[in-house]
């Protein structure tokens, strides 16, 4: 039988990293929007003017779904370091 042992503390503390990381992400990816969005052409050539326009529709794909959850850090439901504290304030049994 395997045991874990873990430090409630460090756990919400870990939590509130990732949701701090994932609100430097989100704002990151607000900033980066116009400009990938909307990408010109780098040349005159047709190469150049057949690239612009799927680099734009890929970085508005992601836009799309990041704006539909797709974002950092996942969401289970609420915020992290508040359910890790309650989850780990009961004892748990082991599953087999």
């Amino acid at each position: 039988m395997s045991f874990l042992f873990a430090q409630p503390e460090m756990l919400g503390a870990a939590a509130t990293d990732l949701a701090s990381i994932g609100s430097a992400i989100s704002t990151a990816n607000a900033a980066a929007a116009a400009a990938t969005t909307r990408v010109l052409a780098a040349g005159a050539d047709e190469v150049s003017a057949a690239v612009a326009p799927l680099f734009s529709g890929h970085a508005q794909t992601y836009q799309a779904l990041n704006t539909r959850g797709g974002g950092f850090p996942p969401q289970n439901g609420g915020n992290p370091s508040r359910s890790t504290r309650g989850d780990l304030s009961k004892p748990q049994s082991p599953q087999p």
